[in-house]
């Protein structure tokens, strides 16, 4: 086919504007998938997206559109009337659409040429959708918007449409008779959805290089999945050439040197094709084992022989590599299936690669990884998904963020408080910009929130009948409950994105908890100086109510630098020794065994050890 009839695009919305619902319409209007095995959220693969009903994973599908008869290429063959009606090959990117997955998003803006802005016409412009919006301006990319879940109107002209429509054109740059009206759910407005990408979005982009190569091949690895028979199966966007099986490929990144097993479009299950040519997007399965040998952002090079350049020299623009600002340590529940773990983080690592990973140890629960994420909700999905499609069940320390440490004009980072040094000069702690939008009459509920989350350089500007609030917090305060605090002060009508901003010098303090005078690893964490003691404080009346009593007293202290700054105590077990008084018995005897008892008491609490079960720590760790 024409490369001029092949059109490459994405769906980006906030969270829950309804985009799986709209691909499962332009999955049937095209006959990509019959009637009879539809089902909603068809693109979301995952148990976990269906369950919550977010997108978590980017979805490439390949769709056969004739705009002139409105069918897809599956009912035409069965056609004679028509043989000179137009074929479009439609490559569709379903795309995640909270900030903690906005990584999947660049991703797929790479790939593509353009995207449809889809706003819920019940919720309005929010914070992600301007998020998305600035990154695909930022791409170059061509947007078409989009209102969807008209239905939930029974005045197609109401007001508040024609106001948000208004307010749609207005972000976009374009007139308000240009934005769509459609509903994913009953399909209206959808095929004329469908005919303006064809119309509007470019035919794939020529690419510009200083490389003039005939049979060269180029292609952009921005999805992978692991096949037990195939290896890795890498997710491609041809940028020049074509790929077909057994040619002979480079990966730029690792060297990394395969024939290639099979190759294949996405229907969207994969489907095996002859070959995959420039301004395609379909997936390489490359029979390499070994996860590490495949990076997602990687260039496929299909380089003629003889040749003499550097493989990396002709690796495809536009990648960077993902920042991860959540770190938390994943322990098996199981010491026994830690091998389990390691193999399903590896798996996982493969279609996630802003996941950093390494091993970990603790003295409680054994060997583990430390593992960095993209935000809590990130951490949360992954736990989530290690132990449904892993069967790898895990025991996750408390999220700390990436603190950079500056000593004698050195600097060095650490992920978890036990890592401080003894000595240092100076602390920094990652901030990050929030982007807040709100309906304006919230304005003051937002905030009441400054001060509690430390919120810094806070500016307000109007963007159509919200307001857009820009500031500057520190990670820490985001990735503790800000999110549900935000929801609670407006209701749940505010929506906010985040990206990391740099490091700051910090007056945070380490707090280290101990239990009868042995620190617990694990539990150590950074508070900032004005509400060390209160934070203190409630950690250790959790450990009051949560640790049992042992034959001897035990001493709960939280310290910083060795100075108690809280204390709380758990009485031993305490044996009854019966009613000597009664009936006329010996008191000094029960007074004998009672200083017998304290003795034995005071000897197991020098020798004692305390030993904290992992179901007890798991307890301890809980927000």
């Amino acid at each position: 086919m024409d490369q001029e009839n092949i059109r490459n695009f994405c769906i980006i919305a906030h969270i829950d504007h309804g985009k799986s619902t709209l691909a499962d319409r332009l999955l049937e209007i095209t006959g990509t998938v019959k009637s009879r095995r539809m089902h909603a959220q068809y693109l979301d693969q995952l148990d976990l997206e269906q369950e919550r009903g977010i997108t978590i994973k980017m979805a490439p599908v390949r769709m056969i559109y004739r705009p002139e008869l409105g069918i897809s290429n599956f009912e035409f063959r069965n056609k004679e009337d028509n043989p000179t009606a137009s074929e479009y090959i439609l490559n569709l990117i379903d795309t995640p659409g909270h900030s903690d997955f906005a990584y999947e998003v660049s991703r797929s803006l790479n790939a593509v040429e353009g995207g449809i802005l889809l706003v819920d016409a019940t919720q309005g412009i929010q914070a992600q959708t301007l998020s998305n919006f600035r990154a695909a301006k930022a791409a170059g990319l061509t947007l078409i918007g989009a209102i969807n879940k008209i239905d939930l109107f029974k005045d197609r002209d109401d007001h508040v449409l024609a106001e948000l429509r208004k307010e749609v054109s207005e972000l976009l740059g374009i007139e308000p008779e240009d934005v769509f009206m459609v509903s994913g759910k009953t399909g209206e407005g959808v095929k004329e959805l469908l005919t303006a990408v064809v119309e509007k979005i470019p035919a794939p982009k020529i690419l510009d290089t200083k490389y003039h190569i005939p049979n060269l091949g180029r292609a952009l690895i921005f999805d992978s999945f692991y096949d037990d028979h195939k290896g890795i199966v890498a997710s491609v966007r041809v940028f020049e050439g074509a790929f077909k099986r057994e040619d002979p490929i480079i990966l730029a990144a690792t060297g990394a040197e395969v024939k290639i097993k099979e190759v294949g479009y996405f229907s969207p299950q994969p489907k095996a094709a002859p070959l995959i040519k420039k301004g395609e997007i379909g997936y390489l399965a490359t029979g390499i084992k070994d996860t590490s040998q495949v990076k997602i952002g990687d260039t496929v090079l299909l380089i003629p022989k003889p040749h003499t350049l550097d493989p990396q020299a002709l690796a495809l623009p536009g990648y960077r590599e993902p920042n991860p600002v959540v770190f938390v340590s994943f322990y098996p529940e199981e010491a026994d299936d830690y091998e389990t773990l390691k193999r399903g983080l590896e798996k996982l690592h493969l279609n996630d690669s802003s996941l950093h990973i390494e091993p970990d140890q603790n003295e409680i629960l054994g060997r583990g990884f430390k593992v960095g994420f993209l935000g809590k909700l990130h951490f949360e999905i992954t736990a989530e998904r290690l132990e449904r499609e892993f069967d790898a069940p895990v025991v996750g320390t408390f999220p700390s963020v990436v603190y950079k440490i500056v000593n004698k004009g050195k600097e060095g980072f650490i992920t978890k408080p036990e890592d401080l040094p003894n000595e240092y000069d100076e602390i920094w702690e990652p901030l990050v910009r929030i982007n807040i939008l709100v309906p304006s009459n919230y304005l003051a509920s937002v905030l009441s929130l400054q001060n509690k989350f430390r919120i810094e350089d806070l500016t307000t500007k109007t963007v159509v009948n919200s307001i857009d609030i820009e500031a500057v917090m520190p990670l820490s305060e985001l990735i503790s409950d800000f999110d549900d605090q935000l929801k609670s002060a407006t209701s749940g009508y505010a929506s906010f994105s985040y990206e990391f901003l740099d490091y700051r010098k910090a007056d945070v303090v380490k707090v280290d908890n101990f239990v009868a005078g042995e620190i617990i690893p694990g539990l150590s964490r950074f508070f900032p100086r004005e509400s060390v003691e209160r934070e203190a404080r409630r950690m250790v009346e959790k450990l009051k109510t949560t640790l049992p009593k042992q034959q001897f007293p035990q001493a709960l202290q939280a310290k910083i630098s060795g100075k108690i700054i809280a204390r709380e105590d758990i009485p031993a077990i305490r044996k009854e020794l019966g009613n000597f008084g009664k009936n006329g018995g010996d008191r000094t005897r029960k007074m004998k065994l009672w200083q017998k008892q304290k003795k034995g008491k005071e000897k197991l609490k020098a020798m004692g050890k305390v030993r904290i079960a992992p179901e007890i720590f798991k307890e301890l760790i809980k927000k």
